[in-house]
């Protein structure tokens, strides 16, 4: 296969047959450009997608926060005083609004005479490269998108090649109203293509531009596009932007041609290889898998759910399409594809638990370009996340939304049901990916330290109520997206809500010295978890208000993972409690993002069987198409990347488990996965860590530090201190007995 080295793990996934669907289709992108690859030699289809493609609809007042800070201090007071239904009426008339709708730009089509029927076919995607690859006979077509140069590069190759080329908008649930116009011209080296859309009732449209460049045969127009006939090659360039005004199509195909001259396909790939290969291959999986399994194709290899081979590319797959998703912005719900207008949740960012699920990766498996396109969103936004704070809470500082499109950072998609509004913890739970960054490489970003104390000024301002006890409280609070089994949604000490606020506090105060004693003392001042009658961590700490426990999401364990605010090592009385609501937590409707959260809890309180049955649901329950990209439902219903971004970090978890003063070795490695090796991974204390591991209870680990320090090591078999020094590798091995290092 593609992309896989002998005798190791594939690096990649193939299929015998061209993709029926677009689900189907093999994946590939950027961060900016993303392209879904269908493979059919005959009729060859290639969606275009670009994140900033999101549908306007013209209704930008109600695409502000709502102006609730008046009424704030009377909802308080009927909560505090046990109102359980108050928040209900916090909001101002406005009705559901969804965000802004991702969508496809157009797609490709290459149509040639039928021929070589019987020829063996075969598609592959090569996760090391980025390049999809499709053969029949002597038909060869080619496909990536550069990180060099942002551009969506396509090879065709065969004898006397003839095929028609056009850009062809109609896709599944495109507006009737959508006004396209189609251009095509000639040029030395073949055509220049392009296709404008104008949204309906907009100013706001997209551009696609393709070049085409042929060698031998003939171009001719035939319109909306054009025919070659003859040639041995065909290169094809795509860029798409959405705009306002008219696009210059000629500087366009200008800047396109200008990438061609003086190299060719394999240029431009090695170029992207540059980036997008070292990225990938920081970080490796090995579980020892069947051989022959390794072979098979990824549609023969689902069928197998309990193979390490399957794993092993899950892994790999996970990793690839969370890198060739995020850039420009890190993945939406659907990544950064998508072959339907009519995508489910708007294909936004939902950022109360998908988002950070989806690239809960990104620092142990070293991807920074993941987490670099996360802080872009963060940071564009946090003007908006300003007016959400004024707005309805009349404070300073920052409030997260729950959604956005990747353009508004404004609270606007909220409803009885779904008080989104009135969720405090976003800012602190977007912000710690960014936090854990720095702990991994050991500096502070000035960004992520001057966002942190926004958000402490935000719990200053709202954090004014007490109880009884003297107790700050958080009123009004929400646990995504969960209320309690006796009141109303918006209630009063979510402990996820807890959790923000105390990590919020106490990691702004250690990075601003100048203020630190007033936000330690105010962080101090949050009440404690609360733990109810069936001995479980509750989702609400205030007294009197009942858990719900069949709930898809599991925002109370917010401390658990991925904070280090309650584990078994520091807080193991807590940490039973969370344990505790773990086992009583249901699975709701079966959303694969609820599985997998599960299963990152469960490794942080070394639940190991517990791990395997959350991963079993998954594996078992025919989430992932043949792309291997998932769905959000069992039996493969409706297309989303939280399962195929988050299952790589749950590996990780139950394997390698690092804070800034701790490393935690094999924490909850389940019975199935009895050898293996993990290599390449990044500990918040700046070393870098390989792992092998073995059938009879022992393990190795090799630390290359990049500072000198002591650390906590917790193994299967206890603790014991670990020095490392800056430069020198560090050998740990596990056995029964305990560790030793050397």
């Amino acid at each position: 296969m593609s992309g896989t080295p002998e005798g190791g793990p594939a690096h990649g996934t193939w299929e015998p047959e061209p993709a029926a669907r677009w689900e189907d289709a093999f994946l590939t992108g950027n961060g900016h450009h993303g392209a879904l690859v269908f493979g059919d030699p005959n009729a060859d289809r290639v969606v275009v997608t670009h994140h900033t493609l999101v549908r306007p609809d013209g209704d930008d007042e109600h695409r502000r926060p709502p102006r609730l800070a008046p009424g704030l201090p009377a909802l308080q007071d009927r909560l505090t005083a046990g109102d359980t239904t108050a928040a209900e009426e916090f909001t101002d008339g406005r009705p559901l609004q969804w965000v802004r709708p991702f969508h496809p730009a157009f797609q490709l089509r290459l149509d040639r005479p039928s021929g070589e029927a019987r020829a063996p076919y075969r598609r592959s995607v090569d996760f090391t490269t980025g390049e999809t690859t499709a053969t029949r006979g002597t038909w060869t077509s080619r496909v990536f998108v550069s990180r060099a140069d942002d551009v969506i590069v396509q090879r065709v190759t065969a004898p006397h090649l003839t095929l028609d080329l056009s850009l062809d908008p109609r896709l599944a649930g495109a507006p009737t109203g959508l006004a396209v116009g189609h251009g095509a011209v000639l040029t030395p080296e073949g055509a220049l293509l392009s296709l404008r859309a104008r949204y309906p009732g907009s100013d706001l449209a997209y551009t696609g531009v393709t070049l085409l460049a042929v060698t031998g045969g003939t171009t001719r127009l035939v319109p909306p596009g054009v025919r070659v006939e003859g040639a041995t090659e065909a290169l094809l360039l795509t860029r798409v932007r959405r705009h306002t005004g008219e696009a210059d199509v000629i500087a366009e195909g200008r800047a396109l041609r200008d990438l061609t001259e003086g190299t060719s396909y394999d240029g431009l790939l090695d170029r992207h290889l540059a980036l997008h290969r070292t990225a990938y291959d920081r970080v490796t999986l090995d579980l020892a898998a069947d051989p022959a399994e390794r072979a098979l194709p990824g549609s023969a290899l689902l069928t197998r759910p309990g193979g390490a081979a399957l794993l092993e590319r899950l892994f790999a797959a996970g990793r690839y399409h969370l890198l060739s998703s995020s850039g420009l912005l890190p993945p939406r719900l659907t990544g950064l594809w998508t072959g339907d207008w009519n995508t489910a949740w708007s294909g936004a960012f939902t950022t109360n638990a998908n988002l950070n699920l989806q690239t809960a990766s990104a620092t142990a498996a070293a991807l920074p370009e993941v987490t670099e396109a996360h802080a872009a969103l963060v940071h564009r936004q946090l003007p908006h996340w300003r007016d959400n704070a004024r707005a309805i809470f009349g404070a300073r500082g920052v409030v997260a939304p729950s959604h956005t499109d990747g353009e508004s950072g404004h609270t606007y998609h909220f409803s009885r049901e779904y008080p989104l509004h009135l969720w405090t913890a976003g800012a602190d739970w977007l912000l710690k990916p960014l936090v854990d960054h720095d702990e991994t490489r050991g500096a502070h970003d000035p960004r992520t330290t001057a966002a942190l104390a926004e958000v402490a000024l935000f719990y200053e301002d709202f954090l004014t109520r007490t109880d009884q006890a003297g107790r700050v409280v958080v009123v009004p609070s929400y646990s995504p997206e969960n209320r309690p089994a006796n009141a109303g949604w918006g209630s009063v000490n979510a402990a996820m809500d807890l959790s923000a606020a105390r990590h919020a506090l106490l990691t702004a105060a250690d990075r601003h010295p100048e203020h630190a004693d007033r936000w330690r003392a105010l962080a101090d001042r949050l009440p404690p978890h609360r733990t109810n009658a069936d001995g479980a961590l509750a989702e609400w700490a205030w007294p009197g208000l009942e858990d719900t426990y069949d709930h898809r999401h599991l925002s109370h364990l917010y401390g658990v993972w991925p904070l280090d605010e309650i584990n078994p090592y520091d807080t193991p009385g807590l940490a039973a409690a969370a344990h505790r609501a773990l086992e009583l937590r249901g699975a709701e409707n079966d959303s694969a993002h609820g599985h997998l959260h599960h299963a990152l809890v469960a490794a942080r309180l070394r639940d190991a069987e517990r791990v395997a049955h959350a991963l079993a649901r998954v594996l078992d329950g025919d989430y992932f198409h043949t792309s291997l990209m998932s769905a959000h439902y069992p039996h493969r219903d409706v297309y989303n990347a939280d399962a195929a971004h988050a299952l790589p970090a749950v590996l990780v978890e139950m394997l390698v488990q690092s804070t800034p003063g701790r490393l935690v070795l094999l924490p909850a490695l389940p019975a199935s996965c009895p050898r293996g090796g993990l290599t390449g991974v990044r500990t918040r204390f700046g070393a870098e860590l390989d792992l092998t591991w073995t059938p009879d209870g022992e393990a190795r680990a090799v630390l290359r530090p990049g500072r000198t320090l002591r650390v906590e090591l917790r193994t299967p078999s206890g603790a014991e201190p670990l020095d490392l020094v800056a430069g020198e590798d560090r050998v740990v091995t596990v056995t029964r007995a305990g560790a030793a290092a050397r």
